[in-house]
């Protein structure tokens, strides 16, 4: 420090500020002094400690048989857990603190205990659907139920529907549960259902979950179509309460037979065909094209792209950190910054290792024809791909092809293309920690790789917009960034206003994106998990729709 700079506060109350709110507690106290072993094993549970947890199971089997431990004792703690949480009370991340817990219980009782055929409460298998990598949602009704007495056969990501009823019938389960994000999953489970249908197999119970379904679209639409049970799980609790209500199944597992499959027909039902009615888009001036082509950068600062990590998004949507009754929304605020935030901070220092932020992006001109979005090769005339893009079919009857400039147009338009990674790292890192039993931070580990993906996206956007020249609406808050206050928009493939995943094939020939370690899957989703591709559109009338 140089010594002509004054200090013009008092240190001392800088540092009492600091700490006004921190509790003390007396660490020489047992939190289980007084208690039954039965309410010690479930506060055990109740509140995450696993500290003498053992000792205390130990005492516990003086007295009760394993099995009655976790039926009896164990479990009651967990329905304590699911009520809090359902109250308000609990938020996510504790509630799987008390199941890494449990887990540990389980674990140390499972070598003493015989394995009495059909002891548990019920049994389902669990699958991501056909072309969806996404497993978060799944893998956390597998905690929940696993660690309430069900037994869970989870069989992974992009499972088609031969290999769902096979392991179901394989291993006599009781229910089927299909997970999926994006909005083609939502025509996948419906087609499952009919091939259940026409396999005879709608004596399972199903239960659907995923944030592009709706609660409406499964319990109107698709429970119409299939002959079965079937149920929306809005979160893992529901499918808890689900599963206990399920009460009698129509017939055994043992008694459903196998069918033969069959191909059920192709194509995606939200492409729909141009009719000669286009939505009314005022004809913008074409930026100059930066460059032809595709260029690539794997060198970031990974602290400058954390800011762009949006903080309500991560704690609140992949977290799940949840304002309690009550409280007002400055005080959950409060409490986040408390007690979310050096949780965040911690994490980008143990993980800023982990990330590996890669970029590969690129212009090219165009024009539009209908739906279609035709790219041009450098000469500006010779056709090199076409893109063809979802209607709606009410409302604005918007297109992505609407906001470029048309083949009547004098000259071509200018589009762009990213795609990002932040690695394959930190996908790894959170599946072990699944595996491990370590819940939160499995938790908190792919909140962070989703969410330091989508920052490095909009860090992208935002060089992007400047390489345009269309970054005369830059927001001076970066808070504003997250709520697109910019000129333009970029549209992720798979989701609402571009569904048709098939085209990020169509985007590879175009960026070329392997030299940074991306590959499509069969489905055309991309590898490593925590990347996301968009198509970038300079039209300052460009703004987010759904084609539904």
């Amino acid at each position: 420090m140089n010594s002509d700079k004054t200090c013009t506060y008092d240190p001392l109350h800088a540092l009492m500020a600091r700490f006004e709110n921190v509790k003390i507690t007396d660490a020489s106290v047992d939190p289980f002094q007084g208690l039954s072993i039965e309410d010690a094993l479930k506060k055990h549970i109740i509140d995450g400690i696993k500290k003498n947890l053992e000792s205390h199971l130990q005492e516990a089997l003086k007295k009760y048989q394993p099995l009655e431990i976790i039926n009896e004792v164990l479990l009651d703690g967990m329905k304590t857990v699911g009520e809090l949480f359902g109250a308000g009370k609990m938020q996510l991340p504790f509630v799987l603190q008390s199941a890494e817990v449990m887990k540990a219980a389980v674990k140390i009782l499972e070598p003493l205990m015989e394995k009495v055929e059909g002891s548990e409460k019920g049994s389902i298998l669990l699958a991501t659907v056909a072309g969806d990598v996404h497993d978060i949602g799944k893998n956390l009704v597998d905690i929940i139920l696993s660690n309430n007495g069900y037994r869970v056969v989870n069989i992974g990501i992009k499972q088609p529907i031969n290999a769902i009823l096979d392991a179901a019938l394989e291993q006599k389960c009781d229910a089927i549960g299909m997970s999926g994000l994006l909005v083609k999953s939502t025509v996948i489970m419906k087609e499952n259902l009919l091939e259940m249908n026409d396999r005879g197999l709608h004596s399972f119970p199903v239960i659907l979950g995923g944030a592009a379904l709706t609660r409406a679209y499964v319990e109107q639409d698709l429970r119409s179509l299939y002959h079965g049970q079937v149920f929306y799980a809005q979160d893992a609790f529901e499918g808890l309460r689900l599963m206990g209500e399920l009460g009698e199944r129509d017939a055994k597992p043992e008694e459903r037979t196998r069918v033969s499959s069959h191909r059920l027909p192709g194509g995606d039902p939200s492409l729909y065909v141009f009719d000669g009615v286009r939505s009314e888009i005022t004809p913008a001036e074409p930026p100059k094209l930066p460059f032809y082509g595709a260029r690539r950068r794997d060198r970031f600062d990974i602290h400058e792209i954390y800011k762009y990590i949006n903080p309500i998004a991560l704690f609140r949507g992949q977290w799940q950190f949840k304002r309690a009754e009550g409280m007002s929304n400055p005080e959950f605020d409060q409490w986040l910054i408390e007690n979310v935030t050096p949780v965040f901070e911690r994490l980008q220092r143990e993980l800023a290792g982990v990330m590996k932020p890669k970029v590969k992006w690129g212009y090219f001109p165009c024009r539009s024809d209908g739906n279609d979005l035709i790219i041009y090769h450098e000469d500006q005339t010779t056709e090199r791909l076409r893109f063809t893009f979802p209607r709606q079919r009410d409302q604005r009857r918007l297109c992505l092809a609407d906001f470029f400039a048309n083949l009547d147009s004098p000259q071509p338009d200018v589009v762009g293309f990213h795609v990002v990674t932040v690695g394959s790292e930190v996908s790894e890192l959170e599946r072990r920690a699944f595996a491990d039993g370590n819940y939160r931070d499995y938790l908190y580990i792919h909140g962070m790789g989703v969410e330091t993906a989508e920052a490095l996206a909009e860090y992208w956007h935002q060089q992007i917009r400047r390489e345009m020249g269309i970054d005369d609406q830059e927001p001076s808050d970066l808070k504003l960034l997250f709520s697109a206050k910019y000129h333009g928009a970029r549209y992720s493939f798979g989701y609402p206003a571009c569904p048709n995943l098939d085209d990020q094939a169509k985007l590879f020939e175009l960026l070329q994106p392997e030299d940074i370690g991306l590959e499509l899957s069969e489905e055309c989703m991309l590898i490593p998990e925590q990347s996301t591709s968009a198509i970038i559109v300079h039209h300052p009338e460009a703004k987010y729709f759904n084609v539904r």
